[in-house]
C-alpha cells in the first residue's frame, strides 16, 4: 500500500517495536508484525494485532506492571 504519511514509500511486511502507555504503566513490544513504509519508516498495524496489543496492555495495567519490555506472542 502507498505510505499515508510521506505519500511516495510502498509499505513492506516487516516487524516493529510498539510503545503504549496507560495508568502509568509503559509497556514497550518489540517484534510487532506491522508493514513498514520503505521511504520514511512509518509503522502500520492492522487491527487484529491492535487489539491483542491492546488487550496484553489492559493486562499488564491490572497486573500492576509499571515497565515491561515484552517479545510479541501471537494469541
Amino acid at each position: 500500500m502507498k505510505c499515508v504519511i510521506c505519500k511516495v514509500g510502498e509499505t513492506q511486511p516487516g516487524r516493529a517495536t510498539v510503545t503504549l502507555e496507560r495508568g502509568g504503566a509503559t509497556l514497550v513490544i518489540k517484534g510487532v508484525p506491522a508493514d513498514i513504509c520503505a521511504n520514511c519508516g512509518e509503522e502500520y498495524v492492522n487491527a487484529e494485532t491492535t487489539e491483542l496489543l491492546f488487550r496484553t496492555a489492559e493486562e499488564a495495567v491490572k497486573s500492576g506492571v509499571q515497565v515491561s519490555v515484552r517479545d510479541y506472542v501471537a494469541a
